[in-house]
């Protein structure tokens, strides 16, 4: 069965602590401008109208006699659901005292750390909004992300402060800056608030405030092509159906699962792995801040990691560690899932023969919240395929003039589903996201007989490394500000780790010499004004770039990329 939306709560029922919780409908795109949400399975039906996040992932498990489970894996610590529900009701009640409720925002930029789960379920029990933003941004794009979302806290972990402090005079609504470890004297002298002097002040009960199904839950930012970090929105109910989706039909996950990975808060993959699927399930998410080869590994054989969810890059790396398949126990796993970028079929074959696992691949997007495309599913792998649609998704490839491509023709893909692509305050975006009620994936790719799903390219110029899309003209900006700097062109590139590598092409001033000190000195410029995962890894020195005619002559107007790149394959 195929239905539309669910019908949207009234404003008048939508009171909650004396706040209304629709206000927010300014914000969002015009309806007509929505994807078509379409809801096939059976699940879907049972939801109720009004909800909250926290009382379906963390509170039912207690009140069903499963809150001596372990939900939370850290280094050494393990934190049962009873446990992560006090502090999630001592930090929600802390909250609710600063005057925070429903339907304000709040900023979350920490790494994978406990009390940044506890901070994101709190802010959702209390009816907010939260918006986790990545730990790599810079002062101009938290700046950025504080005046779009009109946020009224921000919580940030004490390793990551420096960039919040150089932001703090231009965060606009922001009352509250929340600071987690770090020493209490120093923050309060900042004039921040300790997080444990927070929770130590919180109280033991907290009524969870539920709201209707489709409204704003959480705010997840992502750099485009162009321009700041753009918001994408989804709703209270993808709490449900993210894993009543990918997590039911792809990973098919247990309660004895223990899910694990570094993707941070602040993507959709890292968002929908460490606070959305496993605590569906009363399963275990474990957590590690940062990745490193070994680090995982470690991770896996102590935690006894049952899913594994990692980039391919990280797949890769992972192989370079020396006599890794002898040195670490990996028996814990059941299932190696990646996405992010192009797994290729020689990373899964060299996966498989080093340690007998296969690798499962995805492809989701942000704005579609998590996975819609998996072999997962079949558990069917085709090396270099991705996979056939999730249940509960449809998947299209569309030719240049509309028409579904044939099996083997390349085409465009377009999917849609029970979530879907809705911009944050972005009505032009939106028109070229969405046609005809369907999402554009952004990828030229092809589709077999069987349903698979093969990826050839991206939409654009969008360069994928490590997982993270990076829009070249937003690097280019950054490094013409520097003052040796007359012009600037930006490509990716392959790298067998990475995937790709971000390139520069650099004209310099009369005047500069190229060398390598000079390189460095460029990169360290940028980061200023970009965030790390965005400084170029490689920067070429040219005398001029391919541009076509401008107004001011030959040469002189739009970059063409086109022809860097194909300077790049000769």
């Amino acid at each position: 069965m195929t239905t539309s939306a669910p019908p949207r709560t009234t404003a008048r029922s939508r009171r909650s602590a004396g706040r209304r919780t629709d206000i927010l409908d300014d914000s969002l795109p015009p309806k007509e401008l929505w994807p078509q949400r379409v809801y096939t399975l059976p699940e879907y039906q049972a939801y109720p109208g009004r909800l909250n996040s926290t009382e379906e992932l963390i509170d039912r498990h207690v009140a069903e006699g499963r809150g001596d489970r372990p939900a939370l894996l850290f280094e050494d610590q393990k934190v049962t659901y009873r446990a992560l529900q006090a502090s999630i009701n001592k930090l929600g009640s802390a909250l609710q005292a600063l005057g925070i409720g429903p339907t304000d925002r709040v900023l979350l930029r920490a790494p994978s750390i406990p009390p940044a789960l506890v901070a994101n379920f709190a802010v959702l029990k209390i009816g907010a909004v939260i918006v986790p933003i990545s730990p790599l941004f810079s002062r101009a794009e938290i700046v950025h992300i504080a005046k779009a979302t009109e946020a009224v806290a921000l919580i940030v972990a004490a390793a990551m402060l420096e960039e919040v402090d150089k932001a703090r005079a231009e965060l606009g609504s922001v009352r509250h800056v929340i600071v987690i470890g770090g020493d209490a004297a120093e923050v309060k002298a900042k004039g921040y608030l300790p997080y444990g002097e927070l929770l130590a002040r919180g109280g033991d009960a907290l009524e969870a405030v539920r709201r209707g199904r489709m409204d704003v839950a959480v705010l997840l930012f992502t750099s485009g092509t162009t321009g700041m970090p753009k918001g994408t929105v989804h709703f209270i109910e993808e709490a449900l159906i993210v894993p009543d989706t990918f997590g039911k039909y792809g990973w098919r996950v247990t309660p004895d699962d223990v899910i694990g990975g570094p993707a941070p808060l602040s993507l959709a993959a890292g968002y929908s792995t460490q606070a959305v699927i496993p605590f569906r399930f009363g399963a275990a998410v474990s957590l590690l801040p940062r990745f490193t080869p070994e680090g995982m590994f470690e991770q896996i054989q102590k935690h006894r990691i049952t899913i594994v969810s990692i980039l391919p890059t990280a797949y890769r790396k992972m192989m370079q560690v020396p006599d890794a398949a002898r040195k670490y126990d990996l028996s814990s796993v059941r299932l190696c899932t990646g996405g992010g970028e192009s797994l290729s079929a020689q990373t899964y074959e060299d996966w498989k023969r080093m340690f007998g696992l296969e690798i499962f691949e995805g492809l989701g997007t942000t704005e579609m919240m998590f996975v819609f495309v998996s072999s997962a599913v079949t558990r069917r792998v085709k090396p270099g395929a991705i996979g056939p649609a999730v249940p509960g998704y449809e998947l299209r490839v569309v030719t240049e003039d509309g028409k579904d491509a044939k099996p083997g023709e390349v085409g465009l893909l377009i999917a849609r589903g029970p979530t879907g692509t809705v911009y944050w305050r972005d009505p032009e975006r939106q028109k070229a996201a969405v046609v005809g009620g369907w999402c554009r994936a952004g990828d030229f790719v092809t589709m077999d007989e069987d349903g698979y799903v093969w990826f050839l390219s991206r939409e654009d110029d969008l360069i994928k490394s490590s997982g993270y899309r990076i829009g070249p003209e937003e690097i280019e900006e950054a490094l013409c500000k520097h003052p040796a700097v007359a012009d600037a062109g930006v490509i990716g590139v392959p790298d067998p780790v990475r995937g790709q590598n971000t390139r520069a092409y650099v004209v310099l001033r009369p005047g500069p010499v190229p060398s390598e000190p000079l390189k460095r000195e460029l990169i360290e410029s940028c980061r200023e004004h970009i965030a790390v995962y965005k400084l170029p890894r490689e920067i070429d020195f040219v005398a001029e770039l391919p541009r076509a005619p401008g107004p001011a002559g030959p040469g002189t107007g739009k970059l063409l990329r086109r022809i860097l790149r194909e300077r790049a394959r000769a």
